[in-house]
């Protein structure tokens, strides 16, 4: 591998950097005050994907790595609000994804590339997987801005009726009804291991 192929590389992480500070729209839109940003969110998305792969009997390390790709194109794209994306003719996250990828190394640019078109053509397990991760995760989200004041029935209800998997409908049922603190209250009251 030359030099300028590795600056490829590099340059990718860094453009990936920008998921960082990037804001999801949806929830400005929302008024969340200070919402969070495209890489929490696939931070969130890419351990939901695992969860909801072991539940689903499918690949959760493969789920997982689909997830962690799945919004890379927003460094570019950024993250258009549902209702914005009606009115705009984007790119394909498919031509987004071979731009970003250009003049790298063969092998990794095969391997985001590949991220890319099997999460979008969602036609495997762990695709359909990250898939509902996507929806599942903005659904959490909601529920939590929602403890916190904000109206977010319309995500809550939107991400609800979006997800495929009988494990990510398990889950969201349960996150309507239990607290997003419950964890924390029964770490408290249980004991310590010894």
């Amino acid at each position: 591998m030359g030099e300028q192929q590795d600056a490829r590389a590099l340059d990718y992480l860094y453009e990936a950097g920008l998921l960082k500070r990037y804001k999801r729209t949806g929830w400005v839109v929302a008024g969340v005050p200070a919402p969070e940003s495209i890489a929490d969110h696939s931070h969130r998305t890419a351990l939901t994907a695992a969860v909801i792969a072991e539940l689903e009997g499918a690949n959760p390390e493969r789920a997982a790595f689909l997830a962690l790709f799945h919004d890379t194109q927003e460094t570019r794209l950024t993250d258009i609000p549902y209702i914005g994306k009606r009115y705009l003719k984007a790119s394909s996250n498919a031509e987004v994804t071979a731009d970003q990828t250009a003049g790298m190394p063969e092998g990794l640019a095969r391997l985001i590339g590949g991220a890319e078109a099997e999460y979008e053509a969602k036609e495997s397990a762990e695709a359909r997987c990250a898939k509902d991760a996507d929806k599942l995760e903005c659904l959490l989200q909601a529920v939590e801005y929602r403890e916190q004041g904000t109206d977010t029935q319309a995500w809550i209800d939107t991400s609800f009726a979006a997800l495929k998997t009988d494990g990510a409908q398990r889950l969201a049922k349960l996150a309507l009804d239990r607290s997003p603190l419950a964890w924390m209250h029964e770490a408290r009251d249980s004991k310590p291991p010894k």
